[in-house]
């Protein structure tokens, strides 16, 4: 009599595929938040309410610079911006200006981003 001897493997095929429709799944279903990129001293106020995530952050830093993403685009880039950004989302702007920032230039970019389209928040620690 002959003895056969069997040979069992393990198909991963399925698990990888299962790993990778995971993956998107979570990929997809993530909320991706864009920080201005740079600290900002915000100013507090007693009627601070807490904001959904989805929305546009805009800095105005106490030298005068309004940056978006890390970098700066001025006052006059806030309009287009926020006309990109709304068309496919209805987003909020929430502007973080400095307690040292200039009133007159916080006042233009939030005139700026109501220009483009957006709603218009400020932000600041309770």
């Amino acid at each position: 009599m002959v003895e056969v001897e069997e040979i069992s493997e393990i198909n991963v095929s399925p698990l990888i595929d299962m790993v990778f429709i995971l993956l998107i799944f979570f990929i997809v279903t993530t909320v991706f938040v864009e920080e201005t990129g740079i600290d900002v001293n915000i100013p507090q106020a007693a009627a601070a309410v807490n904001l959904e995530k989805n929305s546009i952050l805009l800095a105005v830093t106490s030298e005068g610079q309004v940056v978006y993403g890390g970098r700066e685009i001025g006052i006059g880039g806030v309009r287009p911006l926020v006309k990109r950004m709304i068309q496919s989302d209805d987003l909020p702007v929430i502007i973080q200006g400095d307690v040292d920032a200039p009133y007159g230039l916080t006042v233009r970019v939030a005139s700026e981003a109501k220009l483009g389209g957006a709603k218009v928040n400020f932000a600041a620690s309770q």
